[in-house]
Order: C-alpha cells, then structure tokens, then sequence
C-alpha cells in the first residue's frame, strides 16, 4: 500500500494520473421484435407441421405441459442467430421440470449452442423458465462430414424433458424470438452453396379415380415360337445327351465279344 501511495505521487508530481480499472464488458443484449412485426400466435407438432417465423418477430402461444412446439426460420449465409424462450407456469405444480430448446437445420441435424440456458431447471414454485440458445454463425460452405450451419431453413423446438407426471398436461404460455445479427452474405469465405438445405417433402400424386388395368401385349405366335433359343442350356443339354447316347453304342460295339457259333 505504501508503495502505491508512493507510486500515486510520484506520477501526480510528474503531472500523470492513474487511469480506473476498466469495467469488464457487458454482454450483448437479448434480441428486441422488429417494429411492426406480427405476433404469431400458433406452433407445429412436427418438423412438417412447423409454423414459419421470421427474426424478429414474437412468439405468444398457448400450451400445455408435455407438448413439442415446432417453428422453422430462414437463415442466410454470415448471420448469426439468437432464440430466447420464456415459459409462464400456474400455480400448484408438484415438482421440478426440466425444459430444453433444440434447433436443427434443414437435414435435422442438431446444431450446438454456443451461449444460452438450452436445458434449465424449474423448481417448483418457479412462476416461469427462461431459454436461450444463441447458434453458430452461418457459413456459406462446408464440407459434408463437418456438420456447420449452412444457409437453409432451420427448425426450433421446445419441449419438456422431465417433470412429475401429475404436472403432465398443465397450461403454459410460451414467448419465444429468434433474433438475428449479421446481414448475411459470404463475409469473406470462398466458395457459395448451390441450393438451401431444404428437405423435399413434396407428396406423391393423388389418384381421383382408380386406374385400369395396363392392356398386355400379344403374344406373336408362330411355329418355332416353342422351339428353344440357339445358345440357350436346353441346346446344349439335349447336344450333350445325343453325343453321350452315340459314344455309348459305339463304345459298346467295339468292346463287345463275337458270339462262337
């Protein structure tokens, strides 16, 4: 402490002053819905039935404990993206919960999360349980074992993973926004991606009426028609049969004893 006392007056004497500790930095804030933008207000129960959201745009559902809430977004090559979740419960639960939130790309990979609560715990008396997950930054290319985010569509979930089953079908209300940073773009990398990594979920044809049978082709008649192909096995079976037949008679006449009379 004398040292630094010392130090303090030696630098003001020297007309210098000791600059204060700089605070450490504070982390970026929690993404904001878009001016204007729509609230949505339903979710899907699969990846197929998933309801299609944009960044920034607020999620206001109605659920009940236990139900898989699906929602899909698009994402662009150098953005990176950020969801957070929020699960209001009632009161008069009898336990924990467990919540997660999953993002996955439009091959349903998972994608990893970089930052946020993707698996938070609820005590019992919790009124609510906030989610987070911030994914990857998007990258323009990559190689197909390494699994990166790629430009495509890309599907959220959130779920219940554990909880008392007296809790099972419960109300909640979910708030959810998937913010984005980044305007997009390659940001530098080589190369481009030819197509989004969409699934092709296109069904088939519906038939309205039920088809009729195909017509089937005569058959040419004619008198060798049963006659087998030259080449074929049956040829060269019944060839062998005739030769084996002939060599046996002539075999058997030179090796045959004259009759004495």
């Amino acid at each position: 402490m004398r040292t630094l006392i010392r130090s303090a007056a030696a630098l003001a004497a020297a007309g210098l002053t000791l600059a204060p500790a700089t605070a450490p930095a504070v982390a970026s804030a929690a993404p904001t819905p878009s001016p204007g933008a729509a609230t949505v207000t339903k979710a899907g129960t699969s990846f197929l039935t998933a309801t299609a959201i944009t960044a920034g745009q607020p999620v206001q559902v109605g659920a009940s404990t236990g139900d898989y809430l699906y929602w899909s977004f698009r994402a662009e090559a150098g953005q990176t993206h950020e969801i957070t979740a929020t699960v209001s419960f009632p009161k008069g639960r009898s336990g924990r919960s467990t919540w997660a939130v999953d993002v996955f790309d439009g091959l349903r990979r998972r994608q990893a999360c970089t930052a946020g609560a993707q698996t938070p715990t609820a005590d019992a008396a919790a009124a609510s349980v906030a989610l987070g997950c911030t994914l990857r930054r998007v990258r323009p290319w990559a190689e197909p074992w390494s699994g990166d985010p790629l430009p495509g569509t890309y599907y959220v979930r959130l779920a219940v993973t554990d909880l008392p089953e007296p809790d099972l079908g419960l109300p909640i209300d979910v708030d959810l926004l998937v913010g984005v940073d980044g305007e997009g773009g390659t940001s530098g990398e080589d190369g481009k991606l030819e197509a989004p990594l969409v699934p092709n979920t296109r069904p088939g044809t519906v038939l309205s009426a039920e088809p009729g049978p195909e017509p089937v082709a005569e058959e040419e008649t004619s008198l060798t028609g049963w006659l087998p192909e030259p080449g074929s096995r049956w040829v060269w079976t019944t060839a062998g049969g005739v030769l084996a037949a002939v060599a046996g008679v002539v075999g058997f006449a030179l090796t045959r004893r004259p009759r004495r009379p």
